[in-house]
């Protein structure tokens, strides 16, 4: 029997409940196999199902594959997710994890949330999508392309879109930029700590940021470098 009689394959990894499109570079080895389990940023995961609730607002600090947007909006049902993401190249596959599981409450923006707005900053593209960061001595020789990325500011971000849950994965740069905004209106914050390159002092910097916002650390829903902290618990 020829393969045509079964059918097309598949183009969807399911997790979660979740429909995750295929790609030939972000979906293979290990990701696939966490997707599939359903371990994929679980410590993020279990945490966002635990405290969320639905009708929130989330401001998410690094989308990744849009996976966390998606499972805010279809399993948590929150009013509305803003989502930063510095490398252009996951833009187009976030969509296209958003359009395979019908959410349209989340806003994608290919910019950064720092400190104070300004000029763009250069991105550099590299042929592997995960390679590809700001950080161009990593690996000079394999920049295919470089481009502007807009710097958003904290503040105004902040006063229109009024988020009271913020989601943080970026990569050491939270030690920067967390102390820099007004986090009074949120209720949640679930955060990724990369003590490997921020250290004890930007260790402190985040949770002296959340107590200043009137938040606590919450030890049910943490786990290691995962760190949630909550209001009125």
């Amino acid at each position: 029997m020829d393969g045509s009689a079964a059918g097309p394959r598949n183009p969807f990894i399911k997790s979660r409940g979740l429909k995750i499109p295929k790609h030939p570079e972000l979906t293979t080895g290990r990701v696939r196999g966490a997707l599939r389990e359903g371990n994929y940023e679980r410590k993020e995961c279990d945490a966002v199902m635990r405290v969320v609730r639905e009708g929130d607002t989330v401001l998410e600090l690094g989308a990744g594959l849009g996976y966390m947007s998606t499972l805010l909006s279809v399993k948590k049902k929150v009013e509305k997710v803003v989502s930063y993401e510095a490398n252009p190249q996951l833009i187009p596959y976030i969509h296209s994890v958003h359009e395979a599981n019908d959410v349209s409450n989340v806003e994608v923006r290919n910019a950064l949330l720092c400190p104070r707005a300004g000029k763009p900053v250069p991105f550099y593209i590299r042929q592997n999508f995960l390679g590809s960061s700001m950080d161009y001595e990593a690996d000079p020789d394999s920049v295919v392309e470089t481009v502007e990325i807009e710097k958003h500011g904290i503040s105004p971000t902040l006063k229109a879109l009024k988020p009271n849950v913020l989601v943080c994965d970026i990569e050491g740069a939270e030690a920067e930029v967390l102390p820099a905004g007004d986090w009074s209106d949120l209720r949640v914050a679930i955060i990724e700590l990369h003590p490997q390159w921020i250290g004890q002092t930007g260790v402190q910097a985040v949770f002296d940021a959340m107590q200043k916002a009137g938040l606590s650390y919450f030890p049910k829903a943490s786990e290691a470098k995962v760190v949630t902290f909550m209001k009125g618990w």
